[in-house]
């Protein structure tokens, strides 16, 4: 099957990768044209702009787009024109699903279909296969079938549902993963302090004192500790695979600020549970760590400072007064 791919980052440019694999014919196009000529020298066939990446494509077409969620509405306006009825479009970006609704809506009356196509997998997916959770019609999707199945590993693709429900399932996926991920770290960081016992301690009114520090002796290595947890543990996943990887190759993640960004999904995830009454404060606290790392609560920790230092004088360690 042929398939035209717009946006040839990391993601995209592997997705042709494995279709060509599969022995699916692909044309790719990106604005930076680096891109363009890498997949052509690995039997694409790259496009100058995205007239002639439409021409290139045989109808029905099939083009999916894999661009950041907030450029997808300015793709489409360029695109919708010189696409013909009949023709699907497939966003494979983490879109919020509310949009999902409104382009499917909006690309009908043009006689285009719409499929929203949430992926997981990132740069692992070349060679394990991409987990896909696809909304819009019925038709499409099946038409679409030989590439979903090429993408994805076995049983690693769903028909979720209309359009929307895609995204929808990619969303909470995400926010579960933030949750997860924030869990793993919490754990990690309490071993890491584990050797609090050893550590000097100020004697003073602003520092709580360890009444037993020989309770906190060990210094643990936590390279060895995520390697054994992947051998039989319940706690064993990809992602604790991927985090005793990184401290296997840099214990002390020295190359990392701890600077941790959010495109997205977890915030609408919280959206969606909050319309739906349904609890998720590990989701939400998992997302409030992210915004606190980017330095979002320092403000609030100099009010809680200045109102210590209002009712009882009391000055923070290192600071010379005011």
């Amino acid at each position: 099957m042929q398939l035209g791919m717009a946006g040839l980052g990391r993601m995209g440019a592997n997705m042709v990768r494995r279709l060509m694999r599969g022995g699916h014919a692909c044309v790719g196009f990106d604005k930076n044209y680096a891109n363009v000529n890498a997949i052509e020298q690995e039997g694409a066939t790259g496009a100058a702009s995205l007239e002639d990446f439409v021409r290139r494509l045989t109808p029905p077409r099939a083009v999916w787009l894999m661009v950041p969620a907030a450029v997808v509405d300015g793709v489409l306006a360029e695109l919708t024109p010189l696409l013909a009825p009949g023709d699907t479009v497939i966003d494979g970006g983490n879109s919020h699903y509310v949009d999902d609704i409104r382009r499917a809506a909006e690309l009908r009356e043009h006689g285009l279909h719409y499929v929203d196509a949430g992926v997981s997998g990132g740069v692992w997916g070349l060679e394990r296969g991409y987990c896909l959770m696809v909304g819009g019609e019925k038709d499409p999707v099946e038409r679409l079938e030989p590439i979903l199945k090429a993408l994805a590993p076995e049983d690693g693709y769903l028909h979720c549902g209309a359009s929307g429900a895609g995204h929808f399932v990619k969303m909470v996926h995400n926010g579960i993963e933030y949750g997860m991920m924030a869990a793993y770290a919490e754990g990690l960081n309490i071993l890491k302090h584990a050797n609090a016992g050893r550590q000097e301690r100020a004697a003073n009114a602003e520092t709580a004192p360890l009444r037993n520090p020989e309770n906190y002796p060990y210094e643990f290595d936590l390279a060895a500790i995520a390697e054994v947890w992947r051998h039989g543990s319940v706690i064993s996943s990809w992602l604790l695979d991927l985090t005793a990887k990184a401290l296997a190759e840099a214990p002390d993640l020295a190359g990392f600020s701890g600077h941790v960004a959010d495109s997205g999904e977890g915030r609408w995830t919280l959206t969606a549970a909050i319309e739906e009454s349904a609890p998720a404060p590990v989701l939400s606290a998992a997302l409030f760590q992210r915004f606190s790392s980017r330095g979002e609560s320092d403000f609030a920790s100099k009010v809680l400072s200045a109102m210590r230092f209002q009712f009882g004088g009391h000055v923070e360690q290192g600071q010379s007064g005011h």
